[in-house]
């Protein structure tokens, strides 16, 4: 994060991977509600230091051979990725991207085909975990809202031992309201590392930006980002 003219200038980053099909919409989502400079790059880059958020988006990378995001989860700029979260900025991972984060290690646990053995493209209801986080502050703990799906491997596992630290330590972001579309552990839609500044999550909420869409449940997530940044430059402005 930069300063220019007393103001916040950041810069986002969505990483392109062989057989990304979400990565524009996740670029013009992060314009249309961040209002930030917001590069594609591809999956070669190395040098991730000059953005504040990386989104890592849905789709089906490298043809989801061996298992979803297990060949991406190797990528060169998986490596940058993991530098820019230990330094502290934004990761998120949606659907893919969750799948991703989970297969490089930046977040627990695994992911298995929907017990439904089937791909499953819903609109579905799902309940704010925490509030803590630089993704969820916009939200109310406990609120419920409407994010779509589209996936065939969003069943999330863990161990009890797992599950437990989990959720010991607040880092469940959303949980499945109504139905749990896809059997995950728990109802697990989200979780998040233990700061709380990356996140992976099924339902696509670059989706639910806007009424025409049918939900606008996706903003806050989005303009969480900008709230947590105002924070942490008021912080150092005051320090």
């Amino acid at each position: 994060m930069t300063q220019s003219n007393g103001k916040t200038a950041c810069k986002a980053a969505v990483i392109v991977f062989p057989g990304s099909n979400c990565d524009q919409d996740c670029v013009r989502a992060i314009r249309h509600m961040l209002h930030i400079q917001v590069d594609a790059l591809w999956h070669d880059t190395t040098n991730l230091s000059e953005y504040d958020l990386i989104v890592l988006p849905g789709g089906f990378s490298y043809g989801d051979y061996l298992r979803s995001g297990a060949i991406a989860g190797t990528s060169p700029v998986m490596q940058a990725v993991r530098q820019v979260a230990m330094a502290g900025g934004a990761v998120l991972g949606i659907c893919n991207g969750f799948q991703i984060l989970l297969e490089s290690g930046l977040l627990p646990g695994a992911m298995r085909r929907n017990v439904s053995q089937k791909f499953q493209c819903a609109q579905t209801t799902l309940t704010v975990e925490t509030t803590r986080t630089v993704f969820t502050n916009g939200y109310t703990r406990g609120e419920r809202i409407h994010i779509p799906i589209a996936h065939g491997e969003g069943n999330y596992y863990c161990d009890e031992a797992t599950l437990r630290q989990l959720e010991e330590n607040d880092q469940i972001a959303f949980r499945y309201a109504d139905t749990n579309p896809n059997g995950s552990v728990a109802n697990i839609a989200g979780i998040t590392n233990e700061t709380g500044n990356v996140l992976g999550m099924m339902p696509h909420p670059e989706r639910a930006v806007d009424a025409l869409l049918g939900s606008e449940d996706g903003q806050r997530l989005f303009t969480s980002i900008v709230k947590a940044w105002e924070g942490q430059r008021r912080a150092t402005t005051n320090a």
